[in-house]
């Protein structure tokens, strides 16, 4: 009996639901700690009906796509309030930051992959999901054209039309190929679970093309090398991630061409990882000497073949070119078709990506949100508004600002415009009367002669703290939070609004904009060891950063199956090394 109370005690602790078929709790002496995975193998939530008899009342919500972005939004939803409807290509959420570990084996595809249906069937309400692409966005309409990607029946796919009443697009994007001949053709990405499968596939093959007899050295030095374009995040680990496979487990198996293999890793800019701190980037930089990976920067890729590379030197112009085994594209995001034909409806043609506002939503079109890879903030200039700022402040209309008027609008100021925050962290400043230090101040006396064009002088370098998001996981997951928790209270918010004040207009904004909370990023370099910034300029490198790159990838799983997969995939690795079978 006392082995049955912990158990249904602990099942209610991870599934807030007590039907669960098994908990296997698991000490992990690595840790320090205790790991414990449940699973469940059946449900019983909300039936499955037709929403015109439950949900005709509701307003339908639909999400294309199922990445960081869309699964945060749905993981945080409460689905009880509306008719939801997911559509994307893949069924399942890939945990992306570990893809580089899956192309040469360190993790298993199946241990970062979360099948969607089970994330949803959790949540308070039904949420349908279609398993198809989504072809056209019928803005005018609103309608979402969609074709099923089932390879199963007839030759022919069907296609089918969802209707709604707010659209909240998260498809990610797709390579950036800069229009280079050959790419398409003959190189590899990292983008999904399935180009780290190719990827791991064609290492092996390379390995074993070079082990038949009857080759030169010449051929088999060929397909023993590797290049990497691109020296950001993804092209720098995996560029680590393929060292450490070849030179811990592929050169004992394959011992007579070790002398053979070689790393390549090409990058336009002056340095790689130049988003990094600088600390970071120089030891990047010599770690990969060290190791015995060709770093070239200053080197642009200006043609592929299927046997050989082209590049550019763009301090010379010389053009050179190298025979290759494989060649991997990580160079920046491009656009997906159905977003270019949708930017072209609503009068954005021009753009890279969808342009969307402070609240996420997207400029020139109504109800319709986008996040993650495919969108971007145009976060509105404090210059822009500078007379309206000026003349809702000065509340007695005198022409100038006592510290009182200024204060009063202090907050409104600093969540409408994050810039202003992120300057006067920068500057080391406590508030925006630091700013006006230049003017005729007396704040004891609570009195400031301060007219517009002082206020113009004293923000005039607000602006340039501007900066668009980074296209990572980090972004993507905080702004599918974001919205959720705006659909959630959109009622609320509409009676009682929590933005700040509409420096263009009468009220508060409904909402307050979306602010991006930097919490650090990582740059696992092979051999143990990660680079890792953190907020306050904080820099670590080496092992004791690579303990804290396994718990901060650990706890950030969506499940504690693949929690548990990962885990384990890691100890396997410790104790066996990596699996080298082409599967």
């Amino acid at each position: 009996m006392h082995v049955f109370s912990f158990y249904r005690r602990a099942s209610r602790a991870f599934h807030d639901y007590p039907s669960l078929s098994k908990l296997i709790v698991i000490f992990t002496v690595s840790s320090g700690g205790l790991v414990a995975f449940s699973d469940s193998k059946s449900y019983h939530g909300a039936n499955n009906v037709d929403s015109s008899e439950t949900d005709f009342k509701k307003k339908r919500v639909v999400v294309l796509g199922t990445g960081w972005a869309g699964t945060s939004f749905l993981r945080n939803l409460d689905s009880s309030l509306y008719d939801v409807q997911v559509v994307s290509q893949r069924n399942y959420f890939a945990f992306t930051p570990l893809l580089p570990s899956v192309t040469c084996g360190t993790v298993e595809a199946r241990s970062i992959v979360e099948p969607i249906r089970k994330i949803v069937r959790k949540k308070k309400g039904e949420i349908r999901f279609w398993e198809a692409e989504c072809t056209k966005i019928d803005a005018a309409n609103k309608k979402v054209h969609c074709q099923s990607v089932q390879e199963v029946g007839s030759d022919s796919k069907e296609e089918f039309v969802v209707d709604y009443d707010y659209l909240v697009i998260t498809v990610g994007a797709r390579p950036n190929t800069f229009n280079t001949p050959g790419v398409e053709e003959n190189c590899h990405f990292l983008k999904e679970v399935e180009d780290a499968q190719r990827i791991r596939r064609s290492v092996i093959d390379c390995f074993e093309s070079a082990s038949l007899p009857n080759l030169s050295e010449e051929e088999r030095k060929k397909s023993l090398h590797f290049v990497v374009v691109g020296g950001g995040p993804t092209g720098v680990e995996f560029a680590a991630e393929l060292h450490d496979f070849v030179n811990e487990d592929l050169v004992k198996l394959y011992p007579r061409v070790k002398d053979l293999i070689k790393i390549s890793l090409l990058e336009a800019g002056d340095h790689i990882l130049n988003m990094f701190d600088k600390r970071i980037t120089v030891f990047a930089e010599e770690k990969f000497g060290r190791d015995g990976i060709d770093v070239k920067t200053g080197s642009m890729v200006v043609k592929v073949t299927d046997t050989a590379i082209f590049t550019k030197e763009m301090k010379t112009g010389e053009i050179s070119s190298a025979p290759y085994g494989m060649v991997v594209w990580s160079t920046g995001i491009g656009t997906r078709p159905v977003i270019m034909d949708f930017m072209k409806q609503i009068g954005q043609a021009n753009r890279r990506v969808l342009a969307t506002d402070e609240w996420l939503r997207v400029e020139g079109c109504e109800n319709t949100y986008a996040l993650g890879d495919c969108a971007t903030i145009n976060q509105r200039k404090v210059m822009e508004d500078i007379g309206v700022i000026f003349d809702k402040a000065d509340k007695d209309k005198s022409g100038t600002l006592t510290v009182q008027e200024v204060e009063d609008v202090i907050k409104d100021i600093q969540t409408r415009y994050p810039q202003v925050e992120l300057y006067l962290k920068n500057k080391k400043m406590k508030n925006i009367l630091d700013l006006l230090k230049d003017s005729k101040v007396d704040k004891e006396k609570k009195s400031l002669e301060l007219d517009i064009e002082a206020l113009k002088s004293a923000l005039s370098e607000v602006d340039s703290q501007m900066k668009n998001l980074p296209a990572t996981a980090q972004v993507a997951a905080q702004q599918g939070a974001y919205l959720a928790r705006c659909f959630n209270r959109m009622k609320e918010c509409e009676e009682n609004p929590e933005g700040p004040i509409r420096f263009r207009g009468e009220g508060r904004h409904r909402f307050r904009p979306f602010q991006y909370k930097h919490f650090g990023q990582f740059a696992p370099l092979g051999g143990e060891q990660t680079a890792a910034q953190l907020p306050g300029d904080w820099v670590s490198i080496g092992h004791s950063s690579q303990w804290l790159w396994y718990s901060v990838y650990a706890s950030k799983q969506v499940s504690w199956r693949t929690r548990f997969l990962v885990i384990s995939d890691w100890t396997k690795r410790f104790i066996f090394g990596r699996d080298s079978s082409r599967i």
